[in-house]
């Protein structure tokens, strides 16, 4: 079974926003794991604007990427270019990958606004994941 890393900054809304996608999409197929640089707690708005989508990532805790150094991934994924630029080295043969997406958690103005700039967000990581998954986890292994 494959296994995924998802990493951002704080891993408090896009790392946690593309854990939920890549869960979905990968349909049990896939180990998925998300950290962060640094650790934020997950974002009560990324939660919402996953819940308005269907997903449950009101139980994903905020890790710290030196929780998984002993994991051998097959792919890791960098999801802001501050986690990109400040991700420790850690033996892996892992294939990387890389799309920065805008924080929504820097997002300003009413709440409706905020929100709103949640779900472009998300949507953005929605698209990204499911042809990840469709092309990396789906994708039937030639050497089998």
């Amino acid at each position: 079974m494959k296994s995924v890393l998802v990493l951002c900054t704080g891993n408090s809304c896009r790392s946690q926003i593309a854990e939920g996608y890549l869960r979905q999409f990968a349909e049990g197929k896939a180990e998925i794991y998300s950290a962060g640089v640094e650790t934020h707690g997950v974002n009560p708005r990324a939660i919402a604007t996953m819940k308005e989508d269907g997903i449950d990532i009101s139980e994903h805790t905020s890790n710290n990427i030196e929780e998984y150094r002993g994991i051998d991934f097959d792919y890791v994924i960098t999801v802001c270019d501050n986690a990109k630029e400040r991700c420790p080295f850690f033996p892996t043969t892992a294939q990387k990958f890389h799309q920065n997406f805008p924080d929504p958690a820097k997002a300003t103005g009413t709440e409706k606004e905020i929100m709103v700039q949640f779900a472009a967000v998300r949507d953005q990581i929605k698209e990204y994941t499911r042809e990840f998954v469709n092309q990396y986890i789906l994708m039937p292994d030639p050497d089998e």
